[in-house]
């Protein structure tokens, strides 16, 4: 009877994995807010906020850098449930908890690089390396949501068109170097992160005072490309016959990317206003999912094991 008690049904898990995801999402939004605000050293030391005390002082940035580090916990909690509900599911799926297990990992690296990030006074590559971490957690936490929402014959099922999987790994890649110039782009504009606290942060300046009209050009061109892609994408799983529920992730995809697109050019031509700016990191994040998911819905990311067994041990049947 205890043993039925701690059961997690598949539909339940389903819930603990969207849960996961959407924490992991938010916590880049709040992570944002943090750099915008200029309170990336709100909480100047790690792991206390301050020298002396585990809590922020009371002012503005310390409130905003000490609540996304108190998120943290919040996300942690999720990628625990992820864990170890996983382990309680019933039938029990080895690939479920194989994913599940990277999102505690995930919250341990984020929190030590994020101290490293500040003890090193918001180094711009560190602070890259922050933002892109999340975007490769975040692939897990697609892939568990997706795959705790189907059955084992489901995920051997999905995609079944070689052109679309293979043009969706593209836009994969695309999308990562697009994300990665545009974290290169932040790490050189006005935003460091430090201004709310009057700390002077280190900028990107490889091609001197031209660097960041530079990188823009350079994230601009690549998210132009990756726009059209995804159009093309869409037009083409159009076209071969797949059906408007199988081509959602790539209609999100496409609005998402084209507020990115509107957004991005009012920004610059507002001289990057913190605002826009964080509105537009923050879509990063959505954009990043809906890309992962395109990737996911046409049959990419299939290698993990997706045998059912039921909590004895013994294989149990796909349905």
């Amino acid at each position: 009877m205890a043993d039925e008690r701690f059961t997690v049904t598949p539909a339940r898990y389903a819930q603990l994995a969207r849960f996961a995801l959407v924490m992991f999402t938010l916590i880049v939004v709040t992570g944002v807010a943090v750099r915008v605000t200029g309170s990336g050293l709100g909480c100047p030391t790690w792991p206390k906020c301050t020298q002396t005390s585990l809590y922020t002082e009371l002012n503005t940035h310390g409130v905003i850098e000490f609540g996304n580090r108190m998120l943290t916990s919040i996300v942690g909690f999720a990628a625990a449930a992820a864990f170890i509900g996983a382990f309680r599911r019933r039938p029990y799926r080895r690939d479920l908890m194989l994913l599940a297990a990277l999102l505690p990992l995930g919250v341990v690296a984020q929190i030590v690089l994020g101290g490293f990030t500040v003890l090193f006074d918001l180094a711009p590559g560190l602070v890259m390396s922050h933002f892109m971490l999340s975007m490769l957690i975040l692939v897990g936490c697609v892939l568990l949501d997706w795959r705790a929402r189907r059955e084992p014959g489901q995920v051997a099922a999905a995609g079944g068109d070689r052109l679309l999987t293979r043009a969706s790994w593209g836009l994969f890649a695309l999308g990562a170097v697009t994300i990665f110039a545009g974290t290169a782009a932040t790490a050189a504009g006005p935003h460091t992160g430090g201004t709310g606290t009057d700390d002077l942060v280190p900028r990107l300046v490889f091609k001197g005072i031209d660097t960041l009209n530079w990188v823009i050009s350079q994230h601009a061109r690549l998210a132009t490309v990756l726009g059209l892609a995804a159009v093309g994408l869409w037009l083409l799983a159009r076209r071969r016959g797949v059906s408007r529920e199988d081509r959602q992730p790539l209609t999100v995809l496409c609005w998402l990317l084209a507020a990115q697109g509107v957004i991005g050019i009012v920004q610059y031509r507002l001289e990057l206003p913190a605002e826009l700016v964080w509105v537009h990191a923050s879509l990063a994040a959505a954009t990043w999912v809906a890309v992962v998911w395109t990737l996911v819905a046409a049959g990419g990311l299939r290698t993990l094991p997706s045998a059912t067994r039921r909590a004895g041990g013994a294989a149990a049947p796909a349905r």
